[in-house]
């Protein structure tokens, strides 16, 4: 039995006892961390594919340890201008050990609890500053404009003639 799972991004191909690196994970250390977002599960003959993931299917891991991956040199150039640029970055990875492949309707699962996610509701949009609150009009800004200075120079007289 095998599952398609989605992490980070990324997707990964997991049997039960396989060993991966996924993105950082918010868990410590022996923590058991569930996987749902579990795009295709494969148990012999039977194929389920999610649209695109599976209702109720679930794989289970482990968490073995947080660490850094290798560092990534990042070099940017450009020629004939003397623009170099060099960066180093390390992932933060998690490393995990797939411990259960639960297809949708499992026994293993019922029975436990699950989060459910609250929905809150988005606060209602303030009134813009341009419409007032009673009628609901929009005011027009008008624009203060200023007499512009004019040079002697610029005018077009001569100084005789002024």
């Amino acid at each position: 039995m095998y599952a398609v799972i989605k992490s980070g991004g990324k997707q990964y191909r997991v049997k039960e006892g396989d060993i991966l690196s996924v993105e950082k994970l918010e868990a410590e250390k022996g923590q058991v961390v569930d996987f749902d977002q579990v795009l295709l599960v494969e148990d012999g003959d039977k194929i389920q594919v999610g649209t695109p993931c599976l209702t109720g299917a679930l794989v289970r891991a482990e968490v073995l340890e947080t660490y850094k991956d290798d560092k990534v040199i990042v070099f940017k150039k450009k020629r004939r201008k003397g623009y170099r640029r060099k960066k180093g970055h390390r992932q933060l990875l998690t490393k995990v050990r797939i411990t259960g492949i639960y297809p949708e309707g499992s026994q293993a699962v019922v029975g436990e609890k699950t989060e459910e996610k609250k929905e809150t509701k988005a606060a209602p949009k303030k009134a813009r500053k341009k419409e007032t609150a009673k009628t609901g009009e929009k005011l027009t800004a008008s624009k203060t404009t200023k007499p512009r200075k004019t040079d002697k120079k610029s005018s077009g007289k001569t100084a005789k003639e002024e």
